[in-house]
């Protein structure tokens, strides 16, 4: 990416969006933010402007498609065109397929999906006028190799998934060879998502190791930027997990909910009923910082130890399965 481009970016207030505007104004980029917290908004833009970019915060709930339609205007209004737009607004639900409320199901696919289609729909009939602009749909790994107690979660992410295939091949057949649409598919990251999440489950949701920093996922957007391609995987295990559910999808999934099972909600910790900052913010500033305290920027060494031992144990049920398949 040369030059300085506009970027917009969604759910911006915390977590791998609040990293993602942090890593674009340190490269000077004019910035448009998003999210439903005003204040938190109102921080990040000053911090931004101390790194040496222009920005603007607009208030935004991504599942209303009127406020996303304003923020595609706020933000041509004050620029004058849009160079990148980041859909990373998200929000989830831990609990079994038959506790959640669906009023809550239904909202998690309205922010999720539904934030992401708005988003999407605003950002390319902007590229489309200009003749080019950079689309980042963040997705997760959930969307690629589902796990237990998040079914609204890893639907809405499997459909971000389908939505950007779709999105380059209509773009391919009208030759807009200047538009990309990127799918980002990040492993468990070191945000405030756990705490945002609704929760049925009765025990405290944690976040499943290994536990990569917010900010390798910044990077990776604003590198594809200068250079989009489709689909970009965030984290070791991630990476092994997407590629090899891809040959095995079984095992690989069973040994995934086994996982979820043992690591993602705690054993030992009791959780009240919650529907978190699905409706509505708090003012738990921890809320509105980039790391959730997950520790991950740990150090390189135990991470790639830990993938490493979760990649045999994975390599080694899919062979035992298998071999358990063959008599």
């Amino acid at each position: 990416m040369s030059g300085t481009s506009v970027v917009v970016v969604t759910g911006a207030s915390s977590g791998i969006g609040r990293a993602t505007a942090l890593r674009f104004a340190k490269s000077g980029h004019s910035l448009v933010l998003a999210s439903r917290r005003s204040e938190a908004l109102r921080e990040l833009v000053e911090e931004c402007e101390s790194l040496g970019a222009t920005a603007i915060s607009v208030p935004t709930d991504v599942s209303d498609e009127h406020a996303v339609q304003a923020l595609g205007r706020a933000a041509e209004k004050r620029f004058g065109r849009i160079d990148v737009w980041a859909n990373v607004a998200g929000a989830s639900v831990f609990g079994t397929f038959t506790e959640v409320p669906l009023t809550d199901f239904r909202r998690v696919i309205d922010v999720n999906m539904y934030g992401a289609v708005y988003g999407s729909r605003v950002a390319l009939d902007v590229f489309t006028r200009q003749g080019h602009g950079v689309l980042i749909n963040v997705s997760s790994i959930l969307g690629e190799v589902p796990q237990p107690y998040t079914a609204a979660y890893c639907m809405s992410k499997a459909a971000i998934n389908a939505l950007d295939v779709t999105l380059r091949s209509e773009l391919a057949l009208q030759r807009q060879k200047k538009i990309h649409v990127v799918t980002v598919m990040p492993a468990t990251i070191d945000t405030p998502f756990f705490r945002h999440a609704a929760n049925y489950t009765g025990r405290r949701p944690v976040a499943m190791p290994p536990v990569y920093s917010p900010d390798l996922v910044a990077r990776k957007i604003v590198a594809a930027v200068g250079r989009p391609r489709p689909e970009i995987v965030v984290g070791a295990l991630g990476k092994t997990l997407v590629r090899q559910h891809r040959r095995t999808p079984r095992p690989v999934e069973a040994q995934l909910s086994a996982q979820t099972e043992a690591m993602q909600l705690s054993h030992k910790e009791m959780a009240p009923l919650t529907a978190g900052t699905l409706y509505a913010t708090n003012d738990d500033p921890r809320d509105a910082e980039v790391a959730g305290g997950w520790h991950g920027k740990a150090r390189n060494s135990k991470r790639n130890l830990l993938v490493g031992a979760l990649g045999v144990g994975l390599l080694a049920f899919v062979v035992n399965k298998s071999r358990h398949s063959s008599h």
